[in-house]
């Protein structure tokens, strides 16, 4: 990684969080609406900075004990390929091994860009099968 690069423990301000969502053409990803109130609801967060702007993030959803969910890894364009990606997952990662009592379940939903990034952290789906469903409000 860039050594003028530092991971910083935080969740992405919702203003950080869009620019760089936007910056990775996610702009349809999110309902904007609600994104302030998901943040808020994080485990936790990091951060990647240069100089003063922020390049990168991740965070971690979940129970905060036993299971956790990587959510929201992206880089600027700029700053992917120098191992920054690898280093938010890392530094998510242990944060998990900090914070959980016992043995946690850490799971996620990649895209198909960045299957090798976790595939390099000994993501795998195993005898899994990922699933999903979206539920509409009432």
């Amino acid at each position: 990684m860039a050594e003028n690069i530092i991971i910083a423990d935080r969740v992405a301000t919702y203003e950080e969080h869009r620019r760089i969502a936007e910056a990775v053409g996610w702009s349809g990803a999110f309902d904007w609406g609600t994104l302030p109130s998901s943040l808020e609801g994080s485990v936790s967060g990091v951060v990647a900075v240069a100089g003063q702007q922020v390049v990168g993030m991740g965070r971690l959803v979940g129970d905060g004990v036993k299971y956790f969910y990587i959510q929201d890894v992206a880089v600027i364009p700029e700053y992917q390929g120098q191992g920054v990606g690898q280093a938010i997952i890392d530094r998510l990662l242990l944060q998990v091994a900090q914070t959980a009592p016992s043995t946690a379940f850490v799971g996620l939903f990649s895209t198909a860009q960045a299957k090798d990034v976790y595939s390099s952290r000994a993501f795998t789906t195993g005898d899994m099968t990922g699933m999903f469903r979206l539920v509409e409000p009432t």
